[in-house]
């Protein structure tokens, strides 16, 4: 049986619901549950409904549509609105492509018709085709400093669109929607680049950008902690290793 604590949060998220796997696999059901809902709560401060948006960017990035379809009807229930869903959604879009993307769209679409959410819902971007080039940068500036002005700068006449269509697609399309704000998505960024895996030197470039953004080395620790049961060990202890290689212990 779960513990106490691991069923109370367990019943917050997803109330008056037995899971099949627990009349299938009811040893695995606890031993998770007693984990992820308990033991690895007991080390984290970030509040319950931030936990499950990285949660959810973690799944999109690991391509694991129903775990996402099951997160993202808890994440419902303890008060993430659909505008924020949908923003976590497009926000992956940059990072792990739409062809990762797209089975997640339609699926957040999905359960909110099930749910009696429609769609469209009201629009976020902030930005024109005229003005997303100058906002992109004004924002990538803010949040990560000089790498796009000097990929512009530096970079071989024909690799210099990458730079670009980082400040005018990735920054200037995504960054400056309304719906979250820059910590969130830059802890959204982190969990879905720990969560791939192969990305190192972005995610490295990330854990600045979230100091920068405000979100200091604890709350990374945090998100690393929460995603934990979901990633597995090596990509959490990879991410931790690279958040201590940029932010020592020492000196955080």
């Amino acid at each position: 049986m779960p513990n106490k604590n691991a069923q109370q949060n367990h019943d917050v998220m997803f109330p008056n619901h037995v899971s099949t796997l627990k009349k299938t696999d009811p040893e695995f059901i606890d031993i998770f549950d007693n984990f992820a809902f308990d033991e690895v709560l007991q080390h984290i401060q970030i509040e319950t409904k931030l936990r499950l948006k990285v949660t959810l960017a973690s799944l999109i990035a690991m391509q694991c549509l129903n775990e996402y379809k099951a997160m993202l009807t808890a994440a419902l229930n303890v008060g993430v609105t659909p505008v924020e869903i949908k923003e976590i959604v497009y926000q992956a879009v940059p990072y792990v492509g739409l062809g990762k993307v797209f089975d997640f769209l339609n699926g957040t679409n999905e359960v909110f018709a099930e749910k009696g959410i429609s769609v469209p819902l009201e629009p976020q971007s902030t930005t024109t085709p005229d003005s997303r080039m100058d906002e992109g940068l004004k924002t990538v500036r803010r949040i990560v400093g000089g790498t796009v002005d000097n990929m512009l700068t530096n970079a071989p006449e024909n690799q210099k669109h990458f730079a670009t269509f980082l400040a005018d697609n990735c920054f200037g399309d995504f960054y400056t929607r309304n719906g979250l704000d820059d910590k969130t998505r830059e802890l959204l960024t982190f969990a879905m680049l720990v969560s791939m895996g192969g990305a190192d030197p972005q995610v490295k470039g990330h854990i600045a950008a979230n100091k920068n953004v405000g979100n200091d080395k604890q709350k990374l620790i945090d998100t690393i902690t929460v995603l934990l049961p979901f990633i597995g060990y090596p990509r959490t202890l990879t991410a931790l290793n690279l958040l201590n290689e940029v932010i020592p212990e020492d000196k955080d």
